[in-house]
């Protein structure tokens, strides 16, 4: 067995101490390997490294000051081996400008071009001013950290935010890509079309194209809800590193990023559908760095992302980066497999125009549904019922954090039994929209069964004229002559398809 296919010793210990609880780990395993010869404290090296990942997970913060003290001890140890993994494991702890003299320190002293470099990489993530100070006479590795460091020191004196409202004068013509589910591109595409800034240009599995046709704002965009992100495109790239570069620092790019930017403009590099491409990303950051110092690279909290999209010819789009997204900020709470917003928007749109103006989703879950179709008027009360204490309790503070309009009412029971627990009569609904459980987290033991009674409680309670709008995964259609299907749109829930149909009831 060749070393690269064997064991690795500190890789092992590492993986068993992690496990531990830090009171453990703090209180006897550090001070055992503190006492240890140097050749068991070599053996035993991936303490330094569990040390770091398990305070910062669920550390005592009155520790801080005692593990950044041990850590920065260890950066003056005998071996190289100790001092790397303190190295690696200051940043984790959030080490502070003293951890920063001391790597600062150690890059002076020490002699060999491999220590230098994982000193860079921590000084990468701690770097503040003192680092800066020293980049002007930098060569090698820490030449090579300057954008990082600038970007955290960026990121520490001032927020970056987008602009919302600014109306960019140069953004007419520009090429916008609206990407949501697959399945839901109809919806989006009719959303666009009423948009008078914007002219549709495609449509794709997943993605509408508009072009701006005048100078808008983002907030222009964001009367949309039924796609999921946007991307103004860059340009086409391919995959070379200068190319990238040229296309995140282009002039149209700059246009960009200064003029929906308040504060330092940095970015995020996403290879999408790519997974992590750390050394991809480190080198067309430092291409697009030494084009366009203004412009950082910068992986935590970065206002914008720009992503290279593996389809057709490789568009680079830039993409607003919202958490959360100012379009649905309502939701102040979540339950496990709530809707996605955007969806939820495309539902509300499906059941129309209401006249009688009363709405109800069976399971209301965090109460999306209802908020998006009370947002869209002609409603004048709203009901909602779910047999989860916790998800009524959600929904009800959604609802009052969206502003509605129209008065809600949340009752905790199956849908069943929502007619007697409202005291709701026979063809009183006019719409009905919900996402039931769908079966995938959470086993539904007669799904189809779930599935008919939603149609039979549905027919029951809707007036003539009165819409039910339901995301049904099973093939079970209504058996009841008065509540005929209108539609049914095959959309990606996520890994799976799913239908989103609409029915009428008509008059019997």
């Amino acid at each position: 067995m060749s070393k690269k296919d064997g064991p690795n010793p500190g890789k092992e210990v590492y993986q068993k101490l992690r496990q531990l609880p830090w009171e453990e780990l703090w209180g006897e395993h550090v001070p055992q390997f503190d006492r240890a010869p140097p050749e068991e404290r070599q053996k035993n090296v991936g303490l330094v490294r569990a040390v770091g990942v398990v305070f910062s997970e669920s550390g005592d913060p009155q520790h801080l000051g005692a593990v950044t003290r041990w850590l920065r001890e260890l950066l003056r140890d005998g071996s190289e081996k100790v001092r790397r993994y303190a190295m690696a494991a200051l940043p984790k702890i959030g080490a502070g400008r003293e951890a920063e003299a001391d790597l600062l320190g150690l890059l002076e002293s020490t002699a060999t071009d491999r220590e230098k470099k994982f000193v860079a990489r921590s000084l990468d993530k701690v770097g503040g001013a003192a680092t800066l100070h020293a980049l002007g006479q930098a060569s090698g590795p820490l030449a090579r950290t300057e954008q990082k460091v600038r970007a955290s020191v960026a990121r520490q004196l001032q927020a970056s935010t987008i602009r919302l409202d600014h109306r960019l004068a140069g953004s007419v013509g520009l090429t916008i890509h609206l990407r949501g589910r697959c399945g839901l591109e109809g919806f989006v595409k009719e959303e666009a079309a009423r948009q008078k800034l914007f002219r549709i240009t495609g449509v794709r599995p997943g993605l509408v194209s508009i072009v701006a046709t005048a100078a808008f704002s983002l907030d222009d965009l964001l009367q949309m809800r039924c796609f999921g992100t946007l991307g103004f495109v860059l340009g086409e790239a391919g995959t070379r590193a200068d190319s990238l570069a040229a296309c995140i620092t282009s002039p149209l790019a700059q246009s960009l990023f200064h003029g929906w930017t308040d504060g330092p403009v940095r970015y995020r590099l996403e290879f999408v559908g790519r997974g992590h491409q750390r050394g991809r990303v480190r080198e067309v950051a430092e291409h697009a760095y030494a084009l366009c110092p203004e412009i950082l690279n910068d992986s935590r909290s970065a206002p914008w992302s720009v992503d290279v999209h593996p389809d057709g010819s490789r568009p680079v789009e830039l993409r607003p980066r919202f958490s959360p997204d100012p379009r649905f900020s309502y939701r102040q709470q979540d339950v496990p497999a709530a809707s996605h917003p955007p969806l939820a928007a495309c539902m509300a749109r499906l059941a129309g125009p209401s006249s009688n103006g009363i709405l109800w989703d069976p399971f209301c879950g965090s109460g999306l549904e209802l908020i998006e179709r009370a947002r869209l008027g002609g409603i004048r009360q709203v009901f909602g019922s779910d047999r989860s204490p916790e998800a009524v309790a959600i929904a009800e503070t959604n609802y009052a954090a969206a502003h509605a309009g129209p008065t809600a009412r949340f009752f905790c029971c199956d849908f069943r039994d929502f007619p007697r627990a409202s005291g709701i009569a026979p063809e009183t609904l006019d719409q009905i929209i919900s996402n039931p459980p769908l079966g995938r987290r959470v086993p539904i033991p007669n799904l189809p069964g779930l599935i008919r009674d939603l149609l039979a409680v549905s027919n029951a309670l809707l007036r003539p004229g009165g819409s039910l709008v339901f995301a049904n995964p099973v093939p079970v259609s209504s058996p009841f002559a008065s509540l005929r299907r209108q539609s049914a749109h095959t959309v990606d829930f996520g890994g799976f398809d799913c239908r989103l149909e609409h029915y009428k009831k008509v008059a019997r």
